[in-house]
């Protein structure tokens, strides 16, 4: 049983206390943090967990062997570098980092510390997005063409406020809430992104912006990608891999369509799993070293890398070469 800290109990860290105290064989919270400790005390009570101000405090904790950051995400990349001097392993909500530099250095500093560096990418245990990676690498989509991509929350029409709204927080309209699961998912489904181009369509400032993101991607393998994202629309989630054989989608967490020349779709229904817990769990067996942490530094480092260069293309207009 890992003993870890939580750190930032607003809705996502919440959501982590639900998903695994109490229920996970594999770790359990001892401490938490949070800016507004009084607000957390009943939550508190209910986990059985110590509850403090400052991160500082769940880091100096000797009975703390990996803090779960759930913090804005400014504050990420000091907060690891923080673990990785402590000696404590990290797991951190996406996105990592908001810059590619930032995301090496955080990286670096784990290795060289022998720590485990987490980051929470909970769609990839989605039991859809499951069986499309077993069909692409099975190779019965043949080869990949093409991906296509699309993650709306109504994130705008339900958050009027706070600091997921500041574009220094999350810059790219949609694309650091939503639209960066869905490229995690193209980097693991295709691998990194050579070339990007995006816009932002906005017609309604915040609080409760009306915006959308668009973009076109050319991954290092020669595939094609489109990705969209909306911050104020019903929740939906797709991704699509076309092959020269065949093309999968998954359509939200349970759902995947196969196409096939001269045949019906075929759909295949799955029981959905608690994925907050399940990439806890499999952090948990990282650091007990009974499996490799799921996401490789290289891929960690290539979403965040493709992130930052499709901010930069929809904010410049320009096509953003990443080499």
């Amino acid at each position: 049983m890992i003993h870890a800290a939580i750190v930032g109990l607003g809705r996502w860290g919440r959501g982590f206390c639900e998903s695994v105290q109490g229920k996970s064989a594999r770790l359990r919270f001892v401490h938490a943090a949070d800016s507004a400790p009084e607000a957390a005390r009943e939550l508190a009570a209910k986990h059985g967990f110590r509850l403090s101000a400052d991160f500082s405090e769940a880091l100096a904790d000797p009975e703390v062997q990996a803090l779960v950051l759930a913090t804005p995400h400014s504050l990420h990349r000091d907060q690891v570098l923080a673990c990785a001097r402590a000696g404590k392993h990290v797991f951190c909500e996406k996105p990592l980092a908001l810059k590619r530099a930032d995301a090496e250095r955080m990286i670096e500093a784990c290795a060289k510390a022998g720590v485990v560096l987490g980051v929470g990418h909970n769609r990839r245990f989605w039991p859809s997005m499951q069986a499309l990676k077993r069909a692409v690498e099975s190779g019965e989509l043949g080869q990949i063409l093409h991906l296509e991509g699309h993650f709306s929350n109504e994130h705008s029409n339900n958050v009027k406020g706070g600091w997921r709204l500041l574009p220094e927080e999350s810059p790219g309209a949609g694309m650091t809430g939503a639209g960066l699961h869905v490229l995690d998912a193209f980097i693991d489904l295709a691998g990194p992104v050579r070339r990007v181009r995006a816009q932002i369509v906005s017609q309604k400032p915040a609080p409760a912006p009306l915006d959308t993101l668009s973009a076109l991607y050319e991954f290092a393998n020669g595939t094609s990608g489109m990705l969209a994202t909306i911050r104020a629309t019903p929740q939906y989630w797709r991704v699509h891999v076309f092959g020269a054989k065949a093309s999968a989608e998954a359509l939200g967490e349970k759902e995947l369509l196969l196409h096939r020349s001269g045949v019906a779709p075929q759909r295949h229904s799955f029981e959905a799993v608690d994925s907050q817990r399940a990439e806890l769990e499999a952090f948990a067996d990282a650091i007990d070293k009974r499996a490799a942490f799921h996401i490789p530094a290289a891929q960690m480092l290539a979403t965040v890398a493709a992130f930052e260069a499709t901010v930069q293309a929809a904010e410049s207009g320009r096509t953003v070469d990443l080499g």
